[in-house]
């Protein structure tokens, strides 16, 4: 009877005030709310700690740029010596060949320096002039009196600028301890990263194996094709600015070219600041049409950076719609400058990589039974009467 008497009211759960009914919308809801909450807060205490550890963080990252770089040259040349050597020659190779780079660009920008104070003081009268005419129309005294201005700040906070210099050189010391650590971790990942895998699974329980194995390789397949992938792009952008400002007679074309190499590794927004940096110089040196030319490069590289190189050389690698790469890079520069909008769109690109790579291969669901999958589960319960032998735990 008193089954009978209860059984049309609702089920009162601990919390529900008499009389006050929470719809299942509401009460989904809250339990979404606050395991997002949780993962909010591991995910700020995850970027602190990295924000706190960011030369070991930004080391760690380059070895891994540096071991999807040069692994492939270790692989071949381990064929016709043994591995450790393979290693060390390609990286000691590598090392000498950007050093010879960067010691070239120092030496024509030392041999040239004489002759564009020359260069540059004359385009400061023709930019001055240019502005005077039509159509800016600007008068001579504006000119002089913003001219004026920038020697009266430079004046005024020079104690700032030389603090700022001192504050970059030690940036540049901590910048060379990032690469030594880099080149000491990228020598172990080369020679014997397999092994570091593979002891990181050890320590996983067995169920957890195979979804981490498969998420790690599709992150690793992904960053290692993103990274080739840009570099080619990067290159590419780079020979072809270098070409045109060469033919334009721009000075200093070789240390603009390898600017606009490295500005390449921000998609969408580097290469324009790197065209721009060569218009200022070619609009100084070589006057305003030679600089509408450069500036018009900013339109061409974009195009064919757009629609030619990231379709062919970063579609199987990276598939990700343009929108986001724009917010990946604006949150990354937010976040952590410079270093950020450079990672941001690679770890995006493996997140989105993992994520996909779960879900094309779910894990097994349990048997109508009730027994898990006879890979994963203990062996079954022993029957009263049994008809044969007992089935082998899986692996």
């Amino acid at each position: 009877m008193a089954r009978a008497r209860t059984a049309g009211t609702p089920e009162r759960r601990p919390g529900d005030r008499e009389g006050v009914a929470v719809s299942q919308g509401l009460r989904v809801a809250a339990a979404y709310a606050w395991r997002l909450l949780v993962v909010g807060v591991v995910v700020y205490v995850i970027f602190a700690l990295l924000g706190r550890l960011q030369l070991v963080a930004v080391a760690l990252f380059l070895a891994l740029v540096v071991t999807a770089v040069l692994r492939p040259l270790a692989d071949l040349l381990a064929r016709r010596m043994p591995r450790t050597v393979a290693v060390i020659v390609s990286i000691m190779g590598s090392l000498l060949l950007v050093l010879g780079v960067m010691a070239l660009v120092g030496r024509v920008v030392a041999g040239e320096s004489g002759r564009l104070g020359h260069e540059f003081a004359g385009g400061v009268g023709r930019i001055e002039r240019w502005l005077e005419g039509s159509p800016f129309h600007l008068s001579h005294a504006v000119m002089s009196n913003l001219q004026g201005k920038v020697a009266t700040f430079v004046s005024e906070h020079r104690s700032v600028l030389i603090s700022s210099a001192l504050s970059g050189a030690g940036r540049a010391v901590e910048f060379v301890t990032g690469l030594v650590l880099a080149l000491f971790c990228s020598l172990f990942f080369i020679r014997s990263g397999g092994k570091f895998w593979r002891w990181f699974k050890g320590l996983l329980p067995q169920g957890a194996r195979d979804p981490w194995d498969r998420a790690g390789r599709a992150a690793w397949r992904t960053f290692a094709g993103y990274t080739r992938g840009i570099i080619i792009v990067a290159a590419t952008n780079a020979v072809l600015v270098g070409i045109a400002l060469y033919v334009l007679g721009v000075p200093l074309a070789l240390p603009l070219t390898l600017l606009e190499f490295f500005a390449a590794f921000i998609p969408l927004v580097g290469s324009p600041v790197a065209l721009g940096v060569a218009t200022v110089v070619a609009l100084a040196t070589r006057g305003p049409v030679v600089a509408i030319i450069v500036l018009a490069l900013i339109v061409v590289i974009g195009q064919l950076e757009g629609h030619v190189l990231h379709p062919l050389v970063l579609s199987w690698a990276v598939r990700l719609h343009p929108v986001v790469v724009a917010l990946s890079v604006i949150a990354g520069s937010i976040l952590a400058g410079v270093i950020g909008a450079v990672v941001a769109v690679p770890m995006v690109s493996v997140a989105w990589s993992v994520i996909c790579e779960l879900r094309a291969r779910p894990e097994p669901e349990p048997e109508p039974s009730g027994r898990s999958p006879s890979h994963l589960s203990a062996p079954p319960e022993p029957r009263a009467q049994p008809t044969g032998p007992s089935r082998a735990e899986g692996p």
